[in-house]
């Protein structure tokens, strides 16, 4: 039965989310904390670190922030079917 256990593929590696999220810059975590929709940390630095190497300004990477939220919440919103 232990053949079950042994395999070529290499194995995931599982990061600690919150150490992830301690790892922010301070401004990207304050940002994420008021945040409307659940963000990993991974997308949260992703964006933060695009943002700052196109305008160099973190006012500007957290209006990015916002801005993609934005947008995701009316996609959400666009979706709905409900006569509510």
């Amino acid at each position: 039965m232990s053949r079950n256990l042994v395999t070529g593929l290499r194995r995931r590696r599982r990061e600690n989310p919150m150490a992830a999220h301690d790892r922010l810059p301070a401004p990207a975590r304050a940002w994420v904390t008021r945040a409307v929709l659940p963000w990993s940390a991974a997308s949260v630095a992703r964006v933060w670190s695009h943002a700052l190497r196109e305008t160099g300004c973190e006012t500007m990477a957290l209006e990015r922030l916002s801005a993609i939220e934005a947008r995701m919440i009316a996609r959400d919103k666009g979706g709905d079917t409900c006569d509510a």
